[in-house]
């Protein structure tokens, strides 16, 4: 744009002048200015167009894709800790869980320990109940037998014993006696006794052997004399009642039997079964 443009004062030094004295003078010419400052936009335009955006652009995108990436990495980085928080909770419950099977096993089983050790002591207990009652039944058996046996034998040889020292029948003796304790009996159960013969005029002789005709009229006799009217006596004979007499009028009684004479010695037999019976226990 200056090529024909020619200034002979431009080529020289500029702290001195080869023409000392003279006034220089610079002329601008304008239209090469605006053509530079033209060139100057055009040329910003085509690195713009060609360089500045492409070079903008590619820019643009790296910082696009690292932040793409940090983004990733930031999205891996949540998932990883809500992964690892996920891990923490799920061994938490876990080891909760674990727990709570253990407890509960725990509870299971003192609960099934208890349970077993109540059945237990409860068939221990049964056992022990049904050995007790096995023992009360055979033990009242045995009393049983033994009264019997007691009764019979004391009643035979009773009755052998006073037939051959006096000649006397034993149910007679125990009729003479059964009167001498009616006789004697206390004031108070023997006025009771007396207040319903008199009222009821019926008496009832329960024996456990025939009464002779002298045994009824001893007996008849006893009541005349204590109750002082007549009395209707009715005699009853009852196998179950060995060496025993008893009287019965309106609901009271009064009964005399060789079962008296036994129960001490019923009472010193059951003592030492239960003795025995304690002993094996222990």
């Amino acid at each position: 744009m200056l090529c024909n443009f020619y200034d002979p004062d431009l080529r020289q030094p500029v702290l001195g002048s080869c023409y000392p004295g003279r006034r220089i003078t610079v002329l601008i010419d304008w239209f090469t200015v605006a053509a530079q400052i033209v060139n100057f936009l055009i040329l910003v335009a085509l690195l713009k167009h060609f360089l500045y955006d492409r070079i903008i652009r590619a820019m643009d995108k790296r910082e696009e894709k690292i932040s793409s990436r940090l983004q990733d990495a930031e999205d891996e980085r949540k998932k990883a800790h809500e992964e690892a928080e996920s891990y923490r909770r799920k061994n938490e419950d876990l080891k909760n869980a674990q727990e709570q099977m253990l407890d509960e096993a725990r509870e299971e089983a003192d609960r099934k320990l208890k349970e077993l050790t109540h059945k237990a002591r409860e068939e221990v207990d049964t056992a022990r109940r049904r050995w007790q009652k096995s023992i009360e039944k055979e033990k009242n058996s045995f009393l049983q037998d033994l009264r019997r046996m007691t009764i019979q034998e004391v009643y035979d040889i009773s009755r052998r014993a006073l037939k051959d020292l006096a000649e006397v029948e034993l149910e007679e003796r125990m009729v003479d006696v059964f009167v001498s304790r009616f006789r004697q009996l206390k004031k108070d159960k023997k006025d009771t006794i007396l207040k319903a013969i008199r009222e009821e005029s019926k008496v009832v002789i329960r024996s456990g052997f025939e009464l002779s005709q002298a045994s009824r009229q001893k007996i008849k006799k006893m009541l005349k004399e204590e109750a002082s009217e007549k009395i209707e006596v009715t005699y009853d004979t009852d196998s179950q009642m060995i060496m025993g007499i008893e009287l019965k009028s309106r609901g009271e009684k009064v009964a005399w039997s060789i079962r008296d004479y036994i129960a001490d010695l019923e009472d010193r037999a059951k003592a030492a079964l239960d003795k025995q019976i304690q002993e094996s226990k222990e």
